[in-house]
C-alpha cells in the first residue's frame, strides 16, 4: 500500500494545486510509469525465486551472490528502457490522442521518471533481497521513511514553497526520485552489513535465469500498461474530465492492488522457501493463507468503492466532472476487487516457485480482449462501456488464475 501511496501523493497534489489538466497529464503518464515499474518486477520477481530457494535450502552464500547478480540485471535493463522511453516519448502521447495540454504536462513527468529508471530498478532489488531472506520489516520501514519524506517534498518542489523552485508537475517526478534513491542506497549499506549481498563477477548464466523466471511477470505487467495507455485513446474521446478520472479512478484502486501484491510478496517467498526445503505441502498451504487474507481485504475495498466513490474522488479533485466520471468507474470496478486479489496472490505465488509463463498466458489474452471489447461496448454505453470492459475481464482473470493454482503443476517446477 505505502508503494501506491507514492502515486497517490503525487496525483494529491497535483491535483489539488496545478487543476485538471495537470492531473491529467501525471494520471496519462502514470500507465507509462506502471509499465516501468512492470520491467522492473523482472529483476525482483527472478530473484525472489531463485534466492527464496536457496535459502530454503540452507545455502546463504549462494542467494547473497544472486542478489548480487540481481542488481547488475536491474541497472544494465533500466539503462535501456530508460534511454527507449526518451526516445518514444512523443509517439508514445501521440497513440494517447491526449489534449496539446495534456501531453506537455504528462510527457515533463515523465521524462524525468524515465531518466532516474536505475534508481527505480535497484530499489526492487533491494526490496526483493530482504524479502527472499524472510525480512518484510526492513523494506517496510525503508518505504515507510522514502513516503514520508516524498510527502514532504512533494508540495515544495510542486509549487515552490520557501526556498524551493516551482516546478509544477516535474517536481512530484524528482520527488520520488530523490526519496527513493535515499531509501536504496540505505537499504545496499543495511544488505551488505548483515550479509545478504556479497560481491561476485557477474556471470550471464545466473543473470539470465533470473531473467527469463521474471520475464512472463514483467511482459504481463507491461503489456497490462500498454492496454491501459490505448484504452486511454479511447477514454479520450470523452473529454479531460474523463481522462483525469480513468487515472485517478486507477489510482484509488492501485492501493488495493498494491496490498494485494504484499499478500502475493509473502507467499512468493514461503512457497519458495518451503519447496526448497522439500515440503510441497507447506507451500500449498502458505498460497491459500495469503489468498484467504486477500480476499477478505478485497470484499472490504470493493464495498467502499460501492458506497462512498464520490468521496474517494473528492480527496483528489474539486472538479464536478472528474468526480462523476470516477464515481462511475469505481462503482463498476466494486466487483472486481475479490477477483483481482485471487489474480495477484495466486500468480505471484507460482511465481515464488518460478512458474510464471502458464499463468501468464491467459491473463495476457485476456487482458488483450479489452482493447476490442472497450470501443465496441462505449458504443452503446459511453463511457461505462469502457469501465464494464476493465472490470469484467479482471474477474475473468481471477478466475484462470484459481483454475491454473488448483491443477498443482506449479509444485513440480524446479529451479
Amino acid at each position: 500500500m505505502l508503494q501506491g501511496l507514492f502515486n497517490v501523493v503525487d496525483t494529491f497534489w497535483v491535483g489539488r494545486g496545478l487543476g485538471p489538466v495537470a492531473l491529467a497529464g501525471v494520471s496519462t503518464a502514470g500507465f507509462t510509469v506502471w509499465l516501468l515499474l512492470s520491467m522492473a518486477e523482472l529483476s525482483g520477481v527472478g530473484l525472489t525465486a531463485v534466492a527464496s530457494r536457496r535459502y530454503g535450502e540452507r545455502k546463504p552464500r549462494e542467494a547473497a551472490a544472486a542478489v548480487y547478480q540481481a542488481f547488475w540485471l536491474a541497472v544494465g535493463l533500466s539503462a535501456v528502457l530508460g534511454a527507449l522511453g526518451l526516445f518514444v516519448l512523443s509517439p508514445l502521447f501521440r497513440l494517447m490522442a491526449t489534449p496539446t495540454q495534456v501531453t506537455v504536462e504528462g510527457a515533463s513527468y515523465l521524462a524525468v521518471y524515465l531518466a532516474g529508471a536505475p534508481i527505480v530498478f535497484t530499489y526492487f532489488v533491494m526490496e526483493a533481497a530482504f524479502r527472499s531472506a524472510g525480512d518484510t520489516r526492513t523494506p517496510l520501514l525503508l518505504l515507510a521513511v522514502s513516503l514520508g519524506l516524498n510527502t514532504l517534498l512533494d508540495p515544495l518542489l510542486i509549487l515552490g514553497i520557501g526556498p524551493f523552485p516551482m516546478m509544477g508537475i516535474q517536481g512530484a517526478a524528482l520527488a520520488t526520485l530523490v526519496t527513493r534513491a535515499a531509501g536504496c542506497f540505505v537499504g545496499y549499506r543495511w544488505l551488505v552489513r548483515r550479509g545478504l549481498v556479497v560481491r561476485a563477477v557477474p556471470s550471464v548464466r545466473p543473470i539470465l535465469k533470473m531473467a527469463l523466471i521474471g520475464l512472463p511477470v514483467a511482459a504481463g505487467g507491461a503489456l497490462f500498461s500498454f492496454v491501459y495507455i490505448v484504452l486511454t485513446r479511447f477514454t479520450s474521446r470523452f473529454g479531460t474530465a474523463a481522462l483525469a478520472a480513468l487515472g485517478v479512478g486507477h489510482k484509488v484502486e492501485s492501493l488495493g492492488y498494491m496490498a494485494c501484491i504484499g499478500f502475493g510478496l509473502a507467499a512468493a517467498t514461503a512457497v519458495g522457501q518451503n519447496l526448497g526445503a522439500g515440503s510441497k505441502q507447506r507451500a500449498l498451504l502458505a498460497g491459500r493463507v495469503a489468498n484467504g487474507y486477500a480476499v477478505a481485504l478485497m470484499a472490504l475495498v470493493g464495498l467502499a468503492l460501492l458506497l462512498v466513490p464520490g468521496h474517494l474522488m473528492a480527496v483528489f479533485t474539486e472538479d464536478a466532472a472528474v468526480i462523476a466520471a470516477g464515481t462511475s468507474y469505481l462503482r463498476i470496478v466494486a466487483v472486481a476487487q475479490v477477483f483481482m486479489a485471487l489474480e495477484i496472490v495466486l500468480q505471484m505465488a507460482m511465481e515464488g516457485a518460478g512458474y510464471s509463463l502458464i499463468p501468464w498466458i491467459p491473463s495476457s489474452v485476456l487482458t488483450l480482449l479489452r482493447l476490442p471489447l472497450a470501443p465496441l461496448l462505449s458504443r452503446p454505453l459511453g463511457l461505462a462501456g469502457i469501465w464494464w470492459t476493465i472490470s469484467g475481464t479482471a474477474v475473468a482473470r481471477g478466475i484462470a488464475a484459481a483454475w491454473i493454482w488448483r491443477r498443482g503443476h506449479w509444485m513440480d517446477r524446479t529451479v
